[in-house]
């Protein structure tokens, strides 16, 4: 199957064959530049190939977990999702499906993505394949408007859409929604927030966040749920959010306690002169995947 990237282009620029070619990674990261309901900056289509490009500036030893990680499993690195005249439930069809199609392979996939809307589609596959998990979300915003701009498939309804599956969701850094948010958020039993404000007196809420989660786990973290000096180059910036450290404390918890199905990262808008966002979010991808090979979640 020829759709991984050329050596120079593929996540970490591994250049052993065997560790990048599909058959042979249980990794694959799959790109998903949608952009159509951005509701503030714009940019957020080109996040998942300046991640990539950033990630050959990661080291591919870790000191904090003694590892390269990408040995251990391999990492193929997909070519981007054509999103041509596809918007909306089409282009929420379309990743779905692709990956649905990697699931079946038994791959574990990591997807980079644009605009939250691209969420959906993803969390749809991982539900054709397990039928008890949790949603964990790191997030500045809620995302859980009925719709907005009259479009129920907007960045901003993208954890709505979650919650109409039937799905459990656990919020963490949550700190801009609207009173309709709020209301849903008190009225659901599916869906427990941890809000920004009460991240910072102890760290008692990883454990109390990690206890409202199934056994299985699917993360999606938008850039914005981490503070801007972590994460400056996003859509909708909000002031405060997990630090660069408490966030990977919380996320290797929670690979500790749990077992991580897929992940994916979104809302990177690369700025002119500023990789600081890019390059801390291809170090977050590889962290996340160290994390579950340490814990024996990706084994061959």
């Amino acid at each position: 199957m020829n759709q991984f990237f050329s050596t120079e282009e593929n996540f970490l620029g591994i250049t052993e064959s065997e560790l990048f070619e599909y058959e042979s990674s249980k990794v694959v990261i799959q790109s998903a530049p949608y952009e159509f309901t951005s509701s503030y900056l714009q940019g957020s289509d080109k996040g998942p190939e300046e991640i990539i490009n950033a990630s050959h500036f990661v080291e591919f030893y870790d000191e904090e977990t003694d590892q390269e990680a990408y040995k251990k499993v391999g990492i193929c690195t997909l070519k981007p999702l054509d999103f041509t005249n596809k918007v909306n439930i089409d282009a929420v069809n379309l990743i779905e499906d692709s990956t649905n199609f990697h699931l079946e392979q038994g791959k574990f996939v990591v997807s980079l993505g644009s605009e939250h809307t691209v969420s959906l589609g993803f969390v749809k596959a991982f539900a054709k394949h397990h039928s008890d998990f949790s949603v964990l979300q790191i997030d500045a915003h809620s995302d859980l408007r009925s719709s907005y701009h009259d479009n129920p498939y907007s960045h901003a309804s993208v954890l709505a859409r979650i919650h109409d599956l039937g799905l459990p969701i656990c919020q963490v850094g949550i700190r801009a929604q609207c009173k309709e948010e709020a209301e849903l958020i008190k009225s659901s039993s599916l869906i427990n927030t941890f809000y920004a404000h009460q991240l910072y007196n102890n760290n008692q809420w990883m454990d109390d966040c990690i206890s409202k989660l199934k056994d299985k786990v699917y993360i999606t973290i938008d850039a914005d749920g981490f503070d801007p000096s972590v994460m400056p180059a996003v859509g909708t910036a909000e002031p405060g959010g997990l630090t660069w450290h408490q966030g990977l404390e919380f996320l290797r918890k929670v690979s500790e306690k749990k077992q991580i199905i897929g992940f994916d990262v979104v809302e990177c808008a690369p700025k002119e002169g500023e990789i600081l966002t890019q390059f801390n979010l291809a170090k977050l991808v590889y962290k996340i995947i160290g994390y579950c090979c340490l814990n024996n979640q990706l084994s061959q």
